[in-house]
């Protein structure tokens, strides 16, 4: 099921009539405010994974040479 533009033209004109200009601006702050939060935790959590991975890797070389 796709919108066409009709339809998000009428879905945006009836959220104008429901909400009102000033409330939907508040609402699009909003909503980009979280979008940016939720991308930075996804990046700090995939920064996180790749330390863990090289934490990982560190003791096993040791180990190898170790063995040497």
């Amino acid at each position: 099921m796709r919108l066409g533009t009709t339809e998000i033209i009428l879905i945006v004109i009836l959220a104008l009539v429901l909400f009102g200009g000033g409330k939907l601006a508040g609402v699009g702050k909003a909503l980009g405010k979280s979008i940016k939060d939720f991308k930075h935790e996804v990046k700090e959590d995939d920064d996180d994974k790749a330390e863990a991975a090289e934490e990982e890797e560190k003791p096993a070389a040791k180990s190898t040479k170790a063995k040497k």
